[in-house]
């Protein structure tokens, strides 16, 4: 995401120190990279608290397989509504406090297993007014203050604990998985100029029937 975004993230903070500087919090004189990326830390904000509050009553009461499929079907109804309800004409980059607070709060319910924090998020910004390429494209940014985040404190807890960290397929992985997610955030991107979200909603159906499956044969 930071790669990929890196014209967007350079003219965030470009624009976001020289405005911060120039105008302090005289909102309205502010460009629109420097807002977006004012949007972004509010957005953070519900997801960093949620977090640090409720991560572990989460990992310990949601992880069972039957919840999970349960929260892919469910959810599953929510991204065909917003997708379904959404909007088409609102600039993200003049949010506004309230809407970005929205979708990020959409991110913290990513914290429970089964729902997608990409879907969230997207679901989140149609429901608020923005069509499918926007909703995508402030879900990808927004993902990046918060798995940085909690990719450097996991990484530290490893690095303090008992662990061995083996460096070469760490590596091996972190660049695989970075050059497969720059070509899904392009992928997707493109799709959903032309497309629906209802191939994501019915492969998230199809699998948690699938996993209820294997747990009512006892697989699972």
């Amino acid at each position: 995401v930071l790669g990929y975004f890196w014209r967007d993230w350079w003219r965030i903070l470009i624009a976001g120190t020289g405005d911060l500087l120039r105008h302090g919090p005289r909102l309205q004189r502010w460009r629109p990279d420097a807002l977006l990326g004012l949007w972004l830390v509010a957005g953070t904000l519900p997801a960093v608290v949620f977090g640090l509050l409720a991560q572990d009553a989460v990992e310990a009461r949601f992880r069972e397989p039957a919840v999970v499929a349960v929260m892919l079907i469910l959810f599953s109804l929510v991204i065909e509504a917003g997708d379904r309800l959404g909007g088409a004409g609102r600039d993200v980059e003049r949010m506004g406090v309230w809407r970005s607070l929205f979708i990020g709060a959409a991110q913290a319910l990513a914290l429970i297993p089964g729902v997608s924090r990409s879907g969230a998020t997207i679901t989140a910004a149609r429901f608020a007014g923005y069509d499918r390429p926007s909703a995508a494209r402030f879900s990808f940014l927004l993902s990046a203050p918060v798995i940085l985040g909690a990719g450097v404190f996991r990484f530290a807890d490893a690095l303090s604990g008992q662990e061995t960290v083996l460096w070469g397929p760490l590596l091996v992985g972190a660049l695989t998985a970075a050059f497969v997610g720059a070509a899904v955030i392009r992928g997707l991107l493109g799709f959903l100029q032309t497309r629906t979200l209802r191939v994501f909603v019915w492969y998230r159906i199809a699998l948690g029937l699938v996993v209820l499956g294997a747990v009512a044969a006892g697989i699972l």
